[in-house]
């Protein structure tokens, strides 16, 4: 488990899987990234977070992205409030609409329990 200022990181299976086949540079680069925006993972004005709102007809409203641009990586995340968890479900070389597609296949397998303390530890195998 990754604690970072007191927000825990958690990640989905499918998101740890393409997380562990990126080249090792951009494996740092989503990490570092990922580790600053867990500091402060809610929207502005208080944190990193950027909403997802509507996307392609999906309601993502609850879903938070980080977007690398210069690597091409998009990371989608939600938030559990109350137990201070980051839970990284997508992490995605793709582009946006691939990206967003996967957020909504792992919403419709695991309904709103991707809004709750599921998933495991950032370095579990």
């Amino acid at each position: 488990m990754i604690l970072n200022n007191n927000w825990q990181i958690r990640i989905a299976d499918e998101a740890k899987k393409d997380y562990f086949k990126l080249d090792g540079s951009v494996r740092k680069q989503v990490l570092a990234g990922i580790l600053k925006v867990s500091e402060a993972p809610l929207p502005s004005p208080n944190g990193y977070g950027k909403p997802l709102g509507n996307k392609s007809g999906n309601n993502l409203t609850k879903f938070l992205k980080i977007k690398f641009r210069k690597i091409g990586i998009r990371i989608v995340y939600t938030l559990v409030l109350e137990e201070h968890i980051m839970n990284v479900l997508v992490i995605c070389e793709r582009d946006e609409n691939f990206c967003y597609d996967m957020a909504i296949r792992l919403y419709q397998k695991y309904g709103d329990k991707i809004f709750n303390n599921i998933f495991g530890d950032f370095y579990d195998k």
